[in-house]
């Protein structure tokens, strides 16, 4: 009996920690803290970071001088031919020890330059993944903001369906007293089943922008749902008046125009790398070692260590390698590399221009949303009026059912068009912001 109440009790604690999991409501910095912790391109950008550090490390440690030990040790048996006709057994022991050391000393700057490629290469990729936060988080509040606008667009929809249905009400009512025809229920009815459509359209649109929204955050669909964000109406004051210091502004600082920067600089800096391979190589090298031999056929060796101690010596090297022809290698080395430069400086102009046209192109994309937001007002509250006044005229006889449909649906398209012209409005404004380095998330 107690192991069933264990189980019992375990099992229900399971079930609500899974439904307050399921009633969570993410928030919008939530959502974008969360894609920036867990997006894949992410983790793999900061694994990039790791590769770049230890790629720094293995650069400074070309500087130090190579050491290593040795030790050997081979056996030889079997016949061997002293003098010629006469053939002895013979077994032979040879040890060999040694500890060696080399050191570059001049390569024409290649280890330099190679080491402060690392470095760039770090300061490189750490602009990049900061650049692939920036687009995700202007992903995600796009799709977070999606969702908003579908909940409004299914609010709507539910609205209408509610609203129609106390106007098939009213109009039974009325064909009941005598004062409309029997037909005006079947138009109202059909009216009603083509509410019900919207409201089913407009409930997959939200699933599917949800959905979206889940899969932007890697997290299961099942249960998941976003703090709903009362969403101000787009205001003058929310308008830039200028899209220049916009510009400005975001080719001084946006990641995408410092990575073609350090592109630049990592292209001259393999223009050098080439050039070394003109110049000497200029080595040391230094050994210490000694060797020891034993035979069978001879009884007169010395001790292992008296012959380890008597057969030491010491050995130094330098070594300088000056190329003289390399088959035009590092000729076209050196001119590939130039052409890489050249390259790097116009893709540098290329992402710049980029940047100025997605910022001219936000800006006037914004200032379109807001006009369109302002004519979708004035045209709400035009059809608004229309509306009220075809129900009265309706309502006494003086228009039919199909009039006064035409005109709810007109209403209908304008709170349509009023809400997509809002949210279109807010997140091109939310697209300055971004290149602004404004935080986007409020």
């Amino acid at each position: 009996m107690r192991t069933k109440n264990i189980l019992q009790f375990t099992l229900a604690f399971f079930i609500a920690i899974t439904a307050v999991a399921q009633e969570k409501k993410w928030t919008l910095q939530e959502c974008v803290t969360h894609a920036l912790n867990n997006n894949i391109n992410v983790l793999q950008g900061q694994n990039t970071l790791l590769s770049n550090e230890q790629d720094i490390i293995a650069s400074k440690g070309q500087f130090l001088p190579s050491l290593s030990a040795n030790l050997s040790h081979s056996l030889s048996l079997g016949n061997r031919e002293l003098f010629p006709g006469q053939f002895v057994e013979r077994t032979d022991n040879s040890t060999n020890i040694g500890v060696s050391a080399s050191q570059t000393v001049f390569n024409g700057f290649r280890l330099t330059n190679l080491y402060k490629q690392s470095q760039l290469n770090l300061e490189t990729n750490q602009l990049e993944l900061n650049r692939i936060k920036d687009d995700i988080s202007l992903n995600v509040v796009n799709a977070y903001l999606n969702v908003l606008f579908n909940i409004e667009n299914l609010d709507i929809a539910k609205a209408q369906y509610e609203f129609t249905k106390k106007q098939l009400k009213q109009v039974e009512e009325l064909v009941e007293a005598g004062v409309q025809p029997q037909a005006n229920i079947f138009d109202a009815k059909a009216t009603l089943s083509r509410d019900l459509q919207s409201v089913t359209v407009a409930q997959n649109n939200y699933d599917l922008a949800l959905l979206t929204l889940s899969q932007l955050l890697q997290l299961p669909y099942k249960g998941f749902q976003i703090e709903v964000i009362e969403i101000d109406s787009p205001t003058a004051e929310l308008m830039y008046d200028n899209a220049q210091p916009i510009v400005a502004y975001a080719i001084d600082n946006r990641y995408e125009i410092k990575v073609a920067e350090k592109n630049i600089e990592n292209a001259q800096l393999n223009t050098e790398i080439s050039k070394s391979g003109f110049l000497p190589i200029v080595s040391l090298s230094y050994g210490f070692g000694s060797n020891v031999f034993f035979s069978n056929l001879l009884d007169t060796e010395a001790s292992f260590f008296d012959q380890l101690n008597q057969q030491k010596g010491h050995r130094f090297g330098l070594n300088v390698n000056i190329p003289i022809f390399s088959q035009f290698q590092n000729k076209t080395n050196v001119a590939r590399s130039k052409i890489q430069e050249e390259n790097a400086t116009l893709n540098l102009q290329q992402t710049k221009l980029n940047v100025e046209a997605n910022v001219q192109r936000a800006f006037t994309d914004a200032k379109a949303a807001y006009l369109s937001y302002e004519a979708a007002k004035s045209s709400l509250e035009s059809q608004e009026i229309a509306f009220q006044n075809s129900q009265e005229r309706y309502n006494i006889g003086v228009m039919n059912a199909f009039d006064l449909e035409q005109t709810r649906l007109r209403l209908v398209n304008a709170e349509s068009s009023l809400i997509n012209a809002k949210y279109d409005f807010i997140f091109k404004t939310k697209v300055l912001d971004f290149y602004l380095d404004k935080p986007i998330t409020e």
